[in-house]
């Protein structure tokens, strides 16, 4: 092949990535523009683990904003929170089409597994957080509150719109980001990067640094810290029978 030749197939290359790449920006754009329109039920959903459980405390709840533009911002940060999740299935699709051509036929039936298998971990470390990590969270951060008997003044909770729609959707985020775990170690067991033995081997550091990660990735309170790190220890193991499942593969094919 000339140089000619390489120089050309590049530039299609660069031609199919940019078509890609502008048809996943169009989907998301139009997803961001419907779930604007729907942007006030988006935002009820998400309030909805808060509304439920501070319901019957006895205080009169509400979110509040403080500045004049807080709340349309946050309709813009929801309207995109929704847009990306719903877009995340068809720009791995993209993906996919993008380097499939490339592939042979046994990469595409091992690559393809792990494009199902990510958006459904997203989806699920966000199922994590909505209805069990949030209203766990919430409980434990209210359990501060007084009524000011023994501190002359109450102390109440007066959440801010933009403040709490914040932490739901950072904790979503970092969920469904963490719980890529496995995907993650697969693929690296599958290039030779890690195998079976080098994972039970370092367990013992993997726990640190999994509770690190938490403490970073998540307010400083137990109950998110916890909550993250214990599901990822469980997808920790899950990856090492994983990876011992290739292994025995490897070794039938060989």
């Amino acid at each position: 092949m000339t140089n000619s030749d390489n120089e050309n197939s590049f530039i299609s290359h660069l031609v199919e990535l940019r078509k890609r790449l502008i048809h996943s920006f169009i989907f998301l754009f139009i997803f961001f523009i419907v779930s604007y329109y729907f942007a006030e039920y988006i935002y009820g959903f998400l309030v909805e683990p808060y509304s439920n459980a501070v319901k019957n405390d006895g205080f009169e709840r509400r979110l509040i904003f403080t500045a004049l533009q807080e709340t349309f911002l946050t309709y813009i940060k929801v309207s995109f929170f929704a847009a990306f999740f719903v877009t995340c299935p068809f720009i791995l699709m993209q993906i996919w089409k993008f380097i499939a051509p490339g592939l042979y036929k046994h990469e595409k039936s091992a690559i393809l597994p792990y494009l199902i298998l990510t958006p459904f971990l997203f989806f699920l470390g966000g199922i994590l957080v909505y209805y069990l990590i949030m209203p766990l969270a919430i409980k434990f951060f209210l359990s501060f509150e007084s009524t000011g008997i023994n501190t002359n003044l109450p102390i109440q909770l007066e959440a801010k719109v933009n403040e709490y729609l914040s932490l739901i959707m950072k904790l979503i985020f970092a969920f469904g980001l963490s719980f890529q775990l496995p995907v993650i170690l697969s693929l690296l067991a599958r290039v030779g990067v890690v195998d079976s033995k080098f994972l039970k081997e370092r367990r013992k550091y993997v726990v640190v640094i999994i509770f690190a990660a938490a403490a970073i990735l998540t307010p400083p309170d137990p109950v998110t810290q916890i909550g993250l790190a214990i599901p990822l220890l469980i997808l920790y193991e899950l990856s090492i029978y994983s990876v011992n499942i290739i292994e025995k593969k490897a070794k039938n094919n060989a």
